[in-house]
């Protein structure tokens, strides 16, 4: 999901559309389409029950692609820092599409699914990714995008209890695998994995398919209709990036503390090391996570804001004697914490835990202490 939206064009409607205005849906721009922001019981609510039970998410704006041919692993596994050689079956992995200074083009998530490897991109940026797939390794392997697919997301304790009654093998899943599965009628594929740190699904259905199950899915008790607004604060308590907030193409893995998707393999002394885009710099800043050598200058941090002040993205951020040391990417009061919280981009030597920082909100300085991510357990079903 990316911040990142053109209010001024026309806007693309996904195959969810009419049931969001007729569910009461607030709808908004964002990344070219009309999207529903929040449903009548409003933001703090749809939190709260997505927490607790199961909601029900329309992301059909994200874009849906195959990679096919034999040689489509080593192709995909040639722009990312991860590794997509060795992925098994119905295996799920995050990935980072990186540019030649090793800045992030976009996060995305891929499986190997035998017959291809099924890959979902940003909203925003599937339109670029997509080129950019066909110019490096469009003679490798074909590039399948797939606009006939809408993509819902049911999310929450309860979302395996829901969507058990219309498949009950999916409870067989466990986090970041697949399968095809039939829901309501429809061939679909489903993966244990979502973007608010509780367990849950990612079902890709035809596009002509999406509103029956969707009906069928709110009409199981546990589910509710949960709008962008909800999905923002669930990622943000889960420590979780959106695009063009958190990540974008003048930053790189290291500095955005997602070095846990660097593969082994792909790391200094790995099988595989390197060959990737920006190789030299990525592995240089691995090498330097201490920020010593001053390869690694700034880093992806956690805060907590010690008074009930909620601190919004571009907020700056200051020592505690005044010197600018970074900038707020993402915050908000999460509502499961039940206080402010938010990411931001820190000099590497104040990246510390339990380091005091104050942001400068509306003129008032702010204490803040960086703080562990996530801000709230994570709750992903391992089996």
């Amino acid at each position: 999901m990316t911040a990142a939206s053109a209010p001024s064009a026309v806007l693309l409607h996904t195959p969810l559309n009419a049931l969001h205005l007729e569910l009461g849906a607030r709808m908004v721009p964002f990344a070219g389409y009309s999207m529903p922001v929040q449903y009548p019981a409003g933001l703090m609510a749809e939190h709260l029950h997505t927490r607790a039970s199961a909601g029900l998410f329309d992301v059909s704006h994200m874009g849906q692609l195959r990679l096919v041919g034999a040689d489509a692993a080593a192709a995909f596994e040639s722009l990312m820092p991860v590794d997509v050689i060795g992925l098994g079956l119905h295996k799920q992995r995050y990935g980072l599409l990186l540019n030649d200074e090793g800045g992030i083009l976009d996060d995305l998530m891929f499986v190997n699914r035998g017959e291809d490897l099924f890959v979902i991109v940003n909203g925003a940026c599937k339109a670029a990714d997509i080129a950019h797939l066909q110019a490096r390794i469009g003679q490798r392997c074909e590039v399948i995008p797939m606009p006939e697919q809408a993509l819902l997301a049911l999310q929450g304790p309860q979302a395996v209890t829901a969507l058990a009654r219309l498949a009950p093998g999916v409870a067989q899943l466990v986090f970041m695998t697949g399968g095809h599965f039939e829901l309501a009628g429809a061939r679909c594929y489903v993966t244990r994995s979502g973007y608010t740190g509780e367990d849950g699904f990612e079902i890709s259905v035809p596009a002509t398919q999406a509103e029956a199950l969707a009906r069928a899915l709110l009409a199981q008790p546990e589910v509710q209709p949960i709008g962008l607004g909800a999905r923002n604060s669930l990622r943000l308590e889960a420590g979780l990036c959106l695009y063009g907030n958190d990540l974008d193409t003048g930053t790189t893995p290291v500095e955005a503390g997602l070095t846990w998707a660097i593969q082994k393999a792909r790391r200094a002394g790995g099988e595989r090391e390197g060959g990737f885009p920006g190789a030299a710099r990525v592995l240089a800043q691995l090498a330097d996570l201490s920020g010593a050598a001053g390869v690694l200058t700034r880093r992806r941090v956690g805060l907590v804001a010690l008074e009930r002040v909620p601190v919004r993205e571009h907020t700056e951020l200051q020592t505690e004697a005044g010197e600018r040391i970074g900038e707020v990417c993402s915050g908000l009061l999460g509502p499961s914490v039940n206080q402010p919280v938010a990411m931001a981009y820190v000099r590497a030597d104040q990246a510390a835990l339990g380091t005091r920082l104050q942001a400068i909100v509306r003129g008032k300085a702010v204490p803040m202490q960086v703080a562990a991510m996530p801000f709230i357990p994570n709750r992903y079903y391992r089996g």
